[in-house]
């Protein structure tokens, strides 16, 4: 019976560990190519650019592009409630997502993505009290074409899951690989897109948590004003091939990119409603708050 009860455990921890990973790929980004920009004259507001788009308005379309030439430094703080089999648990999620561009040849990028959670907890599992540490980094690489094709931008490459979560709340203690890739296109203010991955285990550290196999999904859509405000819907959702679940978090965002001395800064702010979750993740609504630090060339 111990050794049953034990097991139960550990896969409602597994399945934290996985659902943390999954609402971790969360994006701030949509379209544009993915190239780099030459920027506009600085007059310390947005000046013109060409084809009429101001500087603010070209990086808050950037932004909303996954694979940008564009190195951004976000800061994403999601808050989480509903946890546990009672749903009475609470998760404050700070995920780290640099992204830095290079460029390969006159026809390639390639753009690396990571995404390093820090979380804090309050009764994750019953009673299980406040606990705070890192969660599994989620490395991606994607490939991403200069040119755009019939007006599409896409990036293809793989995605690792490194095992640095400090405990079983926030890991799934698994090395983890996979493919990863991204498409989109923008008609004027607009861009439409999804960006999907899957990731296996290959190796454990040592721990006999279940192996991983899941899958994500994260279909998108934008609208970029005129004087860079983004009105972004898209979902983060997260298939568990093992438990046969879905965790569907729907996620409505406004952006604006300002400047703020020299130093351009995208702040976002969201609500997210959880169409689909199993026990023991996040369930309801939960709230989104992102500082980006951008760095265009």
């Amino acid at each position: 019976m111990r050794a049953e009860l034990e097991g139960r455990r550990r896969k409602s921890l597994a399945r934290i560990a996985v659902a943390c990973g999954g609402a971790a790929l969360a994006l701030a980004g949509a379209t544009g190519p993915a190239r780099a920009q030459q920027a506009a004259p600085d007059n310390g507001v947005s000046a013109a650019t060409q084809g009429g788009e101001t500087e603010d308005q070209k990086l808050a379309k950037q932004l909303a592009n996954p694979v940008a030439s564009l190195i951004s430094v976000p800061f994403q703080f999601n808050y989480d409630q509903g946890l546990n089999r009672l749903s009475t648990g609470e998760r404050l999620t700070l995920n780290i997502q640099p992204v830095v561009p290079f460029s390969l040849n006159a026809d390639w990028n390639l753009i690396s993505r990571t995404i390093l959670p820090v979380t804090w907890t309050n009764d994750a599992l019953v009673d299980s009290g406040r606990i705070f540490g890192t969660g599994d980094t989620l490395q991606s690489f994607f490939l991403v074409p200069v040119k755009t094709w019939n007006g599409i931008t896409w990036g293809v490459g793989p995605i690792l899951m490194l095992p640095t979560g400090s405990s079983d709340i926030y890991s799934v203690h698994q090395w983890g690989a996979g493919p990863t890739g991204v498409a989109l296109k923008q008609t004027g203010p607009w861009t439409v897109g999804a960006l999907v991955n899957h990731v296996w285990s290959f190796a454990s550290t040592g721990y006999p948590n279940q192996e991983v196999n899941f899958t994500f999904v994260q279909p998108f859509l934008s609208y970029t004003t005129a004087d860079a405000w983004s009105f972004t819907l898209n979902s983060e959702s997260t298939y568990d091939w093992h438990a046969k679940t879905w965790q569907v978090p729907i996620n409505a965002i406004v952006s604006k990119v300002v400047k703020i001395g020299s130093q351009r800064v995208s702040f976002a702010v969201g609500a997210r409603y959880y169409a689909a979750s199993p026990d023991p993740a996040a369930k309801g609504w939960g709230a989104r708050f992102a500082v980006t630090f951008l760095f265009p060339k």
